[in-house]
């Protein structure tokens, strides 16, 4: 399969090298708030015997897994 060839600018280059890193940061910065959280609702629930917990984490989990996606697993730019 032959793949066209696009000459970008270093400016070009540059802008999408940072976007991509930019959005790349964003998702650690996710996925860290969402772990930090979410241990602390189930160390919340968990003390009082409940296990309500699980429902923002799947949920959330599900947001963070799209995210994912839209930043590791699509195309370029």
């Amino acid at each position: 399969m032959n793949v066209p060839h696009t000459s970008y600018t270093p400016e070009q280059i540059d802008r999408l090298a940072r976007r991509r890193a930019g959005a790349k940061m964003g998702w650690f910065i996710h996925a860290f708030v969402y772990l930090c959280v979410n241990a602390g609702l189930a160390l919340l629930a968990l003390s009082h015997g409940r296990d309500w917990y699980a429902y923002p984490l799947l949920g959330w989990g599900l947001g963070l897994a799209l995210h994912g996606a839209a930043v590791w697993l699509m195309g370029p730019g």
